[in-house]
């Protein structure tokens, strides 16, 4: 009688197993969207990682999957290009600059958000409207002035204007710092800090989202910059950066898409790793810009 009224564990687990099949479904459809984007934005990658594993006459077909499997194209890439030499060009770049437009930018974004100045909005005002200006319209008299200096054909010309701001990134920046509550700042100037002191002890450590945001816009910029490189280090093989050296190997290797997709995977692979890493700043410090106008 007792082994009649006992439920077979089969029976017992199908309301669990239910429950967790709609909870898995419901959370299918919640996130639906973003499992779409995430495959969108994969799938061309993943379709570079294995097109640079293929032999040179599978990568010119519509195969998607090596027929063979080559990570040799990976040492021939550093075989017949200076690549680590690119890559070092690279990091002075986009280091020297975000390090540069970071400690020229922080000031101009603390004074335009926590000072109060006359003509601080007309500032404001021209600091947008530098960021709407094309680069190109002011390419001619840059290019004259560097070349007067004697400073073309290396990386000079890319770096020393890091040293007075980004429009982006004071704005940006700006954004950020009117989100912290200017009790903070009264509170230190009572207790005697002076605004230099104020700006490093109290608001460099609350603003260190929003100055990791503009730091990695500012390092991919650099990162990902071809125009400024091709003006100013064209004549000069040994200043170049990644993206022209891309863009001369892929000249040189036309045909070997294999070889040419092989070196782009190296030259993303540093990003994606750094963005890994920061991607929580990075969405804090972004979302918080919007807070306040």
């Amino acid at each position: 009688m007792t082994a009649l009224l006992e439920t077979p564990p089969a029976i017992a687990d199908l309301p669990a197993r239910k429950i967790k099949r709609q909870n898995r479904l419901a959370w299918i459809a919640k996130h639906s969207i973003a499992i779409v984007l995430v495959i969108m934005f994969l799938t061309p990658v993943i379709y570079l990682v294995l097109l640079s594993l293929m032999t040179s006459n599978q990568a010119l077909t519509s195969d998607y999957w090596p027929n063979t499997w080559h990570p040799e194209n990976y040492v021939k890439v550093f075989r017949s290009t200076p690549l680590p030499h690119y890559l070092l060009n690279t990091v002075i770049y986009a280091v020297s600059s975000t390090v540069l437009t970071l400690a020229s930018s922080v000031p101009a974004a603390y004074a335009l958000a926590k000072l109060k100045f006359r003509g601080r909005n007309a500032l404001f005002l021209t600091i947008i409207c530098v960021m709407m200006l094309p680069p190109q319209v002011v390419t001619v008299p840059l290019y004259l002035m560097w070349a007067r200096y004697g400073l073309t054909g290396s990386l000079a010309p890319l770096i020393i204007p890091a040293l007075f701001g980004d429009a982006f990134c004071i704005f940006l920046l700006r954004q950020f710092l009117l989100t912290i509550p200017s009790e903070y700042l009264d509170a230190a100037r009572v207790d005697g800090c002076g605004e230099w002191r104020t700006l490093l002890r109290v608001v460099l450590p609350m603003a260190r989202p929003g100055i990791a945001a503009a730091g990695l816009f500012q390092f991919f910029f650099c990162w990902n910059d071809y125009y400024g490189p091709l003006l100013y280090t064209s004549e000069n093989e040994s200043s170049w950066t990644l993206t022209l050296g891309l863009a001369s190997f892929r000249t040189v290797h036309h045909v070997d898409w294999n070889l040419v997709t092989a070196a782009t995977v190296l030259a993303m692979a540093p990003l994606i790793v750094i963005f890994f890493f920061a991607q929580r700043a990075f969405v804090q410090g972004i979302t918080l810009t919007g807070f306040k106008g």
